[in-house]
């Protein structure tokens, strides 16, 4: 796996820098749904407002925030008149919440480009223009840059690093461009940018209305579709803090990892894949070690050794902290961990994200 973490870190495509050449359109739409985001959307608005190299129009839709959101994403805006803020509908029967304020958005834009953008996500000052060029440059329909995530404090740390690092150790990146496959997909909402045409014809966020992934179901729905689809490195482009805490993370994860794996069945055995790949290796070699059989021990270390050195390999290509990488093992549990108060949590019908049910 870190030899295969190696290949896609060199394959991995970068945004370009610069100038905005080649754009696919005129103006750019920049899209935020919003529901309860006070806190975070100011400096989201702020950054999108301050982009260079490419002409763009900021659309904001309150989705039935509790704490003033739209307030200060006005506030933010200053009377900028390329920003409109807008009060977003109840979500009829059928539809999830985000996929429901993502058509509003779409619906409301006047761009040929596209670029979804979550509320806690900070552009950097030409990020805007790399995400557009990256779309034209590589001659994609659909591109990703996935943002440089912070993370603070233990729960966020053991997990966060494990977005970045799971499609970098076990999706072959270039193949997936290639396939026509919607099964070899990875996608990230925080950031996606498309070209306007093309969503519309993929069935835009209508088609994964009530899709909790709804990212990876409309990156797929393009690949359905005949369209080009990527994930890049977007480090440099913009970075994401989705998480303040433990408690908020547990939230964050338990409301859509049940619907990563298919099933439960789907999940147990991922888990256990992953228990055997990078949890058992250190174990046994501690057991070894307790019980005096250095060869034993040898193997179980030289196991965590690589899934330390897949761990560093994505952290340095990602902007995350390579000394995280050592506590691996302890990310894996953490990970079934969530994944079971998941599948806990639907069974039951207590899937709750920002006060609304899933």
């Amino acid at each position: 796996m870190s030899l295969h973490s190696a290949v896609n870190a060199a394959l991995l495509r970068t945004p370009p820098t610069g100038r905005l050449a080649g754009s696919p359109g005129g103006t750019v739409s920049v899209l935020v749904p919003a529901r309860d985001e006070a806190a975070r959307v100011g400096a989201c608005v702020r950054a999108v407002l301050d982009q260079r190299g490419v002409e763009l129009e900021l659309v904001v839709l309150d989705d039935g925030s509790r704490d003033g959101t739209a307030t200060v994403a006005r506030a933010a805006a200053a009377d900028d008149p390329r920003v409109r803020v807008l009060t977003g509908a109840p979500p009829p029967p059928g539809w999830l919440g985000k996929p429901h304020a993502c058509a509003q958005l779409a619906a409301a834009a006047r761009g040929e480009v596209l670029v979804f953008l979550d509320a806690d996500v900070v552009l950097a000052p030409g990020g805007l223009a790399a995400t557009v060029a990256l779309l034209a440059g590589g001659d994609l329909d659909l591109a990703c840059p996935y943002p440089r995530q912070l993370a603070g404090g233990v729960g966020p740390r053991l997990v966060q690093p494990l977005l970045q690092w799971s499609w970098l150790s076990f999706l072959p990146l270039r193949l997936a461009e290639r396939s026509p496959r919607p099964s070899l997909t990875a996608a990230n909402g925080q950031l996606l940018a498309c070209r306007a045409p093309a969503y519309r014809v993929a069935g835009g966020h209508e088609g994964v209305r009530g899709r909790v992934l709804e990212d990876l179901e409309l990156a797929r729905a393009f690949k359905r579709a005949g369209y080009r689809v990527a994930v890049a490195d977007g480090t440099a482009v913009a970075t994401c803090r989705m998480y303040e805490g433990w408690a908020d993370l547990c939230d964050g994860y338990t409301k859509s990892l049940w619907a990563a794996f298919g099933s439960p069945a789907g999940a147990a055995g991922a888990m256990a894949l992953l228990g055997w790949l990078y949890v058992l290796p250190p174990a046994a070699a501690v057991c070894a070690l307790q019980r005096r059989r250095p060869r034993a021990a040898v193997a179980g270390l030289a196991g965590y050794a690589a899934a330390v050195g897949g761990r560093v390999l994505t952290a340095r290509r990602t902007g995350g902290r390579a000394a995280d990488a050592l506590a691996h093992p302890a990310s894996i549990v953490a990970l079934g961990g969530l994944t079971a108060v998941s599948w806990w949590r639907k069974a039951r019908g207590r899937l709750v994200w920002k006060g609304r049910r899933l």
